[in-house]
């Protein structure tokens, strides 16, 4: 007889805005954690402690922090992880970015944990529609975290029973993503229009897509003379006939910046800029 989620005794993992969402499926479902680490920062709780709590199984769901072996196999049933992809695409720290860049369509995993990263045997997985696609980071990680946090809800008291059969991954079709540093954001003007317009939407939490602008020198001399290069952080843009004022020149459009943030400015409408930098 499968278990109520009340009475499945779990420890949950998470230290993301991606976690919060999942535990938040979870609660709603009526599952609670015995213990809640949400602090990848902070040592660990001794694994002593941990066995003692006796939980079922442990729940990770973007933890920054790798962990070792040893405590993933301390529950009976092991570790799960909700991993925001259609594994083994997009193995590694940064997979939500990676489906908005174009790398694989949107989608959730529920593995249980080896000791190799986002490697282990599948328990579930879906694909998971996001439309308008793509959208901003903070959107796609939403709608992501909530559908994994649904579908755990639904596999993990199978999973407990013994009545689901897990799936091994296919390694040799597993791709990878690395973290994310702060010169990913670096707009190449050059480059296909869409990637620069994806790229403002994979990096509009962190680091933020940025380009260098040629803008007129000082109040002094604003109608000419020397000239000064600006960094600018775009928060939003969109692809618009090639006849529109913008970067780029691919086939589909011009890759136009809508809201941005000027060095030293506050955000404002790229128009607005271009009336006094231009």
């Amino acid at each position: 007889m499968l278990k109520k989620p009340s009475e499945i005794k779990f420890i949950f993992f998470g230290s993301s805005r991606f976690s919060e969402f999942v535990l938040e499926e979870l609660e709603k479902s009526g599952y609670s954690p015995i213990l809640k680490i949400t602090s990848a920062r902070e040592p660990l709780p001794e694994l002593n402690k941990l066995r003692e709590l006796g939980a079922d199984v442990f729940i990770v769901a973007s933890f920054g922090k790798i962990l070792p072996k040893e405590l993933l196999e301390i529950p009976i049933h092991g570790s799960l992880n909700v991993h925001p992809s259609l594994l083994p695409k997009l193995r590694g720290a940064s997979p939500i970015q990676g489906t908005i860049l174009g790398m694989s369509e949107p989608g959730v995993t529920i593995i249980k944990m080896d000791e190799q990263m986002d490697h282990g045997p599948i328990i579930a997985q879906k694909a998971v529609p996001v439309d308008p696609f793509p959208d901003h980071y903070r959107v796609v990680e939403e709608k992501l975290a909530k559908a994994g946090g649904k579908l755990l809800t639904q596999a993990l008291p199978v999973y407990l029973d013994g009545e689901l059969k897990l799936r091994e991954q296919e390694d040799d079709k597993a791709t990878f993503v690395k973290m994310v540093k702060k010169e990913d954001g670096l707009l190449d003007l050059n480059d296909d229009t869409e990637k620069n317009y994806r790229k403002v939407l994979a990096y509009s939490t962190w680091p933020g897509a940025y380009l260098f602008f040629s803008a007129k020198g000082g109040s002094a001399n604003p109608e000419g003379g020397k000239r000064r290069e600006v960094r600018i952080v775009v928060k939003d843009a969109k692809i618009e006939p090639s006849s529109a004022q913008g970067f780029g020149g691919a086939r589909d459009g011009k890759f136009v910046p809508v809201k941005i943030i000027p060095e030293g400015k506050r955000e404002m409408d790229w128009q607005d800029f271009l009336r006094g930098n231009a």
